[in-house]
């Protein structure tokens, strides 16, 4: 693997199959699906500074998914008895997606577990007395993980927006305080240590009795920052030995993402949360098309999942 520099080197991340200095790619098996994700949409009530998937009020490159496409898969995981025990849920902000709701219920219905990501803000507080009934028939088979980008209101505000972080902390008080199961996902991009930045939150948590544990790195995630055109590594078959790594750890191995591109007939499978604008990753329209292996070949399968340790799963 190269040393990382500054800005992205063009000859990499061309060819599925070598790196740009003639090595064999790695690729990701799927294992087992055992985590099925769901765009709902790239409509989002905020503009956030760096977004990965370019969410916002205006963005609707992937459209709103509608209650029959997602009990579609639910369909195809259940004949085709598939070991996927979690459906999560994604944006923009999918709370704004007007089939939410029945959504999670349809999920929720057929025993499996649902989380939702989401900034905890105006779309959720419109749905509060169905997001209660929501917790009183399936209590903790659903989670909501809130995003926080840090536990300083100024620094996530220079993230999110201003005026962003109020409304976003009592989102998360009134989830606490309702009893549903949380998670809370930060981000690692002021170069404080993660020690550091997790006793930030905690401080946050208790003083808001947020039942969250902080330094439990699956309740409070932090996630790496990703920026497309920095230059990164691109990940070989020896990168595996070296890292002391295995292709099972790697997030692609265990989930899949169905995505409605705007104007499409019909809604894709992809390899990754990560890349939903990349037809590279693009699988086919089922679940059992979107079984192959995964060639690694995007910046970000080294930024965040191989070298970045993150998943976006539970």
């Amino acid at each position: 693997m190269d040393q990382m520099t500054s800005v992205l080197n063009p000859a990499k991340f061309r060819d599925p199959f070598v790196t740009a200095t003639g090595e064999t790619r790695a690729t990701v098996a799927l294992r087992a699906l055992e985590t099925l994700w769901f765009n709902t949409g790239t409509l989002c009530n905020l503009t956030c500074r760096n977004c990965y998937i370019e969410s916002s009020p205006r963005n609707d490159r992937l459209a709103y998914l509608t209650l029959a496409e997602v009990q579609t898969y639910l369909d195809e995981i259940a004949s085709d008895r598939l070991p996927t025990k979690l459906i999560g849920f994604t944006g923009g902000e999918p709370f704004m997606n007007p089939g939410i709701i029945a959504m999670l219920d349809a999920v929720l219905s057929r025993g499996l577990d649902a989380l939702v990501l989401t900034n905890a803000m105006q779309p959720l507080r419109k749905l509060r007395p169905e997001m209660l009934t929501l917790r009183e028939r399936y209590g903790d088979k659903l989670t909501i993980r809130v995003s926080l980008d840090h536990h300083d209101p100024v620094i996530h505000e220079q993230e999110r927006g201003r005026q962003s972080w109020a409304p976003a902390l009592d989102g998360l008080i009134w989830l606490a305080r309702n009893g549903f199961k949380l998670d809370v996902a930060g981000r690692r991009f002021t170069g404080e240590t993660e020690q550091s930045l997790r006793d930030g939150f905690a401080a946050l948590f208790a003083t808001h009795a947020i039942p969250v544990d902080a330094h439990d790195p699956v309740r409070l995630m932090l996630f790496p920052e990703m920026e497309p055109e920095r230059d990164v590594p691109e990940i070989t078959t020896a990168c595996w030995g070296i890292l002391h790594k295995s292709p099972g750890d790697v997030m692609c191995a265990g989930a899949r993402m169905v995505v409605k591109r705007k104007g499409a007939p019909a809604p894709v499978v992809l390899a990754c949360t990560l890349l939903a604008y990349d037809p590279r990753f693009e699988m086919g329209t089922t679940l059992a098309e979107a079984s192959a292996p995964v060639s690694l070949n995007h910046s970000f399968c080294a930024s965040f999942c191989v070298l970045g340790g993150a998943s976006c799963s539970r």
